[in-house]
């Protein structure tokens, strides 16, 4: 129990470093890019690499994934005193939001499929060498 505190607290100092790193990297570039986004695209390309494994931060991310949801509570609590701007802006909020959802699930799709497509083709082409 001690020793998986101490590895998801160590995990957890890793993704935060990450972030660190991130908005640093933003703020000394002058940037438009959130850290966060930047420190998300540092992990990206640790893992792509090969220099950071899954294992080495898999239990904090679990974890993080397990309580997400609470992490929209300051969010949510914020957008509730920006009502008037949704007033005079929600229209056109709504249009945006529905694009990306449909840009998002295009997207998804279209990658699933063409997934799908290449294990199939592997498999295939497995099955034909047996």
């Amino acid at each position: 129990m001690v020793r998986q505190v101490c590895t998801i607290v160590w995990q957890l100092f890793l993704l935060i470093i990450l972030y660190q790193m991130g908005a640093f990297i933003s703020k000394l570039l002058h940037l438009q890019i959130p850290g966060n986004v930047i420190g998300i695209l540092l992990l990206l390309l640790l893992l792509w690499t090969g220099f950071l494994k899954v294992e080495q931060i898999e239990l904090a991310s679990a974890l993080l994934l397990k309580h997400l949801g609470f992490f929209f509570i300051p969010i949510s609590v914020g957008l509730m005193t920006l009502g008037n701007l949704f007033g005079l802006k929600g229209v056109y909020l709504l249009i945006i939001l529905v694009i990306s959802a449909i840009a998002g699930l295009i997207a998804a799709g279209k990658t699933t499929q063409r997934i799908i497509l290449i294990s199939k083709k592997e498999q295939k082409d497995h099955d034909y060498t047996l």
